[in-house]
């Protein structure tokens, strides 16, 4: 190939609409992680989205190194657009071309990197616009695409969308598309009210049954709860076995508080994905609020280590699965130091040390270790340590004020007799905090100077 033909070339394909233009991976942390969120983190898991799926492992497996199985996704991808749009076809396959374009051009198969560009030029010949047609189609495909990364590309997503509806106001996929990328920014900081669009994907698509529990819990955070239950119950019935519905029905019963409904949601999940690390995740932490719950009414411990032993077994199954979860390692370590499990405790209580943490995360850690040291293992220096090092992040002021009150009890309880020096290094050190004390904690502090607070304190108080 000449070096005129080779610049055309690499022009014609910066000018094509795909994942590989779109600047999926700009900003990401790690391939691992993206890998994680677009195949187990976002909800959108169903058969309507398998085609995306395939673009986007294509993309994944490419820049793993592993261009042969990135050209298998991509057969597959065009069998399944094949089979969902046997009348869009050819338009709906502009971006999988796009990728085999790409994906041999990396290869060094430049001739076969060519027949897809021109594939892709001629389909958009047809509309006038070489290489990188505008349509409807291209851009709810990206939108898919983007939604499917999560997080701060769903803005992006949205614009897709709304561009979509532009041009076919009536269509219920760009409907949907719109709706679900409204509502997942309906959770950030600057909220937009999803309802009218979430009503009108309903209207256009009565059988998106994930659009319905989206919408229901629109409505329970509104104080809408009756006609939000009854928006889930009709999506759980129409679509039993699908993942994205159970889910965001186990997310409304969670918030309800009923739990029970949750995890009997979370179970069906399961069946359907045995290997979702966050599935799992998921009704391990519903196992474990039923913990805190039946210890604060002094339901007998023969119940409560039974429920103990269900959320460790499926968090255990959550770390196997991603190891990279975060607070499941410290919620493990506290949940096996109330079964009396000191050194599986200790393991991940060590492990999860070891991770790279957010600040806010790793306060949190250091009081979990410090009330795990302190109320199961005796052993005050270790509990000091943590109590210091979570206080001298100071990122949640509820936390920082947890731990000072923890040492100034230590403090209190070493200062009773004599004046200790680890006493006086204490209260200098709480000090220099330079926070004031919540008199609501005293009462506890004097039920700790008594010994009379339950060991579960590791779990409870966090």
């Amino acid at each position: 190939m000449g070096e005129t033909t080779e610049n055309s070339l690499e022009s014609s394909l910066r000018r094509l609409k795909c994942h590989f233009t779109w600047n999926l991976l700009e900003g990401e942390k790690s391939l691992d992680d993206f890998e994680d969120r677009v195949c187990h983190r976002t909800e959108l898991q169903n058969s309507e989205f398998k085609a995306t799926m395939s673009n986007l492992l294509a993309y994944i497996k490419h820049h793993r190194g592993q261009d042969e199985e990135a050209l298998e996704c991509l057969r597959e991808a065009e069998r399944l657009i094949q089979q969902q749009y046997p009348g869009q076809a050819e338009i709906r396959s502009l971006v999988t071309w796009g990728n085999y374009a790409w994906v041999y051009y990396h290869m060094g198969r430049r001739s076969d990197a060519q027949v897809y560009v021109d594939k892709v030029r001629e389909v958009c010949k047809k509309f006038s616009s070489p290489y990188r047609m505008e349509s409807p189609e291209m851009d709810c495909e990206e939108g898919w695409s983007l939604l499917k990364c999560g997080g701060k590309y769903t803005e992006r997503a949205k614009v897709c969308f709304e561009k979509c509806m532009e041009k076919t106001p009536n269509n219920p996929e760009f409907a949907s598309g719109l709706a679900i990328s409204s509502y997942c920014l309906d959770q950030w900081p600057a909220p937009q009210n999803p309802l009218d669009a979430l009503r009108e994907a309903i209207q256009l698509n009565p059988d998106n049954q994930y659009i319905k529990v989206l919408l229901a819990l629109k409505l329970q955070r509104m104080n809408q709860e009756s006609e939000g239950e009854r928006l889930v119950e009709e999506a759980v019935e129409k679509a039993p076995c699908a993942t994205d519905v159970l889910q965001g029905a186990a997310m409304l019963y969670r918030k309800k508080n009923d739990l029970d409904k949750a995890i009997e949601m979370l179970q069906k999940a399961i069946e359907g994905s045995p290997d979702n690390a966050y599935l799992h995740y998921h009704i391990g932490e519903c196992y474990r609020a039923k913990v805190c719950e039946l210890q604060k009414r002094g339901q007998n411990e023969m119940q409560v280590q039974e429920l103990i032993g269900l959320a460790v077994d499926h968090l255990k199954r959550a770390d196997e699965l991603n190891g990279n979860l975060a607070n499941v390692g410290s919620h493990l370590a506290c949940l096996c130091a109330q079964a009396g499990r000191y050194e599986e405790a200790e393991h991940y209580f060590q492990k999860e040390l070891s991770r790279e943490l957010s600040p806010v995360d790793r306060q949190v850690l250091h009081l979990r270790c410090g009330n795990f040291q302190w109320f199961h293992m005796h052993c005050e220096s270790k509990a000091i340590h943590h109590y210091m090092e979570g206080a001298k992040i100071s990122q949640d002021p509820r936390v920082t004020e947890k731990i000072k009150n923890r040492l100034q009890t230590i403090a209190n309880r070493l200062s009773k007799y004599s004046d200790d020096p680890k006493a006086l290094y204490i209260l200098a050190f709480i000090q220099e905090l330079g926070e004031k004390r919540c008199p609501a904690d005293e009462n506890q502090e004097r039920d700790l100077d008594s010994g009379r607070l339950s060991p579960s304190a590791s779990l409870a108080d966090e």
